[in-house]
């Protein structure tokens, strides 16, 4: 069995809930699609792992809105 990094539990002390977690997240990894840098030094080449990791190590930020997540 493989432990997933970064966790989910360590992964929601960064966001207000799940919800804004997986929209945050989900964003961010069409971004670097999409063509945009990379925040931080990983070993994955999967754009939402990539996301994940810089949500937990507080490289991204968020802004919550009435439209949604910018």
């Amino acid at each position: 069995m493989s432990m997933i990094y970064p966790s989910i539990d360590e992964l929601v002390t960064h966001v207000d809930s799940k919800y804004t977690l997986v929209i945050a997240a989900a964003k961010r990894a069409r971004q670097i699609l999409d063509g945009n840098s990379i925040l931080v030094e990983t070993d994955s080449t999967k754009d939402v792992t990539i996301a994940l990791e810089e949500i937990s190590t507080g490289k991204l930020e968020y802004e919550k809105t009435k439209e949604g997540i910018k």
